[in-house]
């Protein structure tokens, strides 16, 4: 395993041969429960967590947090399974089951966000694997992570597909308070069979719309990422309304579409699940992703207006604006008032 070469998430503004961390600090643990059957976990002490997101990114923000690499959630067509290639590992079934786990994440976060260089930009997590998957459960890293964003009043974004989202609510909570704080569900159809087969490890959709709506409730405007929207799958008409009427009476703030993506590393473990449980579509894919790893564009302006069109039938606006750092001070203490004279009243 090629822990010392490990470079990709910041190679954009650090040496080429600048390792993140080196191999003897890496644990590498199983665990007997039947949650965790099958998955192998690889503690390790990072030395950076804020990645600079490439220049030349679709990507609206310049910083990222990623606590974990790969995923438990097991989605055929993550587009982040390139990345486990970095470690020699493998894109497919390895990026399901080796987990590596940056378990100093807080630490350093903090220490980087007390950094006179550190201008408070805003941070998105859950943009490469998600922040809340399984391993989150036991690891609980997140905690540590919001509170240090919380306590510089630092803006972030949290994107995810997991319900342990719902145990940090007070943290969310606070750290509303006192920056911009913006959170995404990804729900990307409501068809329980598509979910079983293409993102088997991940809650069910409605276990998703569920936290859309406990998250509201509570005070937390909550949006979802209607993704992947997946050809000939689940872009019928009667498919995109029933999601977007899910999503809306869950009580989302706003709805964002994308069509699914194919990126090397993905493209290939889809293409193989496709040929395996849809063989008829593949020629189909071939073509409409002949040009590389994003749809056409007229296919996903079609999704677009399609989805818009349906989220403003059901009462879906769009997303707030930002709002200003807040970061809480010590409150003064009271002086007592000078003495002066006294003003009598009548009553």
């Amino acid at each position: 395993m090629r822990w010392e070469n490990l470079t990709a998430e910041t190679r954009h503004d650090r040496p080429a041969d600048a390792a993140l961390f080196g191999a003897d600090t890496v644990t590498t643990r199983t665990f007997d429960t039947p949650e965790f059957a099958g998955i192998t976990f690889h503690e390790i002490h990072a030395r950076s967590i804020l990645n600079r997101v490439p220049g030349a990114s679709r990507m609206p923000f310049e910083w990222t947090v990623n606590p974990y690499r790969g995923c438990t959630h097991a989605c055929v067509y993550c587009f982040a399974r390139r990345t486990h290639s970095y470690l020699d590992l493998d894109t497919g079934i390895g990026f399901d089951t080796q987990i590596v786990v940056k378990v100093n994440a807080p630490e350093l976060l903090r220490r980087r966000l007390a950094s006179p260089r550190w201008h408070g930009e805003h941070v998105a997590m859950g943009t490469n694997v998600d922040c809340y998957q399984r391993a989150e459960g036991r690891y609980r890293l997140m905690p540590g992570i919001l509170s240090a964003l919380r306590d510089r009043a630092n803006p972030f974004s949290v994107l995810t597909k997991g319900t342990p989202i719902l145990r940090d609510l007070d943290l969310l909570r606070q750290s509303a308070e006192v920056t911009e704080v913006g959170v995404s569900v990804s729900v990307g159809f409501t068809d329980p069979e598509l979910w079983r087969t293409v993102e088997p490890g991940a809650p069910a959709p409605q276990r998703r719309l569920d936290v859309v709506r406990t998250l509201t409730d509570h005070g937390i405007e909550c949006g979802v990422l209607m993704a992947p929207v997946i050809p000939f799958l689940g872009d019928e008409p009667a498919q995109l309304r029933a999601t977007v009427r899910a999503i809306a009476v869950a009580g989302a703030t706003s709805v964002t579409p994308l069509a699914l993506h194919l990126r090397p590393g993905a493209r290939e473990w889809f293409m193989a699940w496709l040929g395996q449980h849809h063989p008829a579509l593949v020629r189909r894919y071939e073509r409409l992703y002949a040009d590389g790893a994003y749809a056409p564009k007229w296919y996903q302006r079609r999704i677009t207006r399609q989805v818009h069109e349906l989220a403003a039938e059901f009462g879906m606006g769009p997303a707030r604006g930002e709002t200003p750092r807040r970061i809480r001070r010590p409150a003064p203490a009271e002086e007592p008032a000078a003495p002066g004279p006294t003003q009598l009243t009548l009553l």
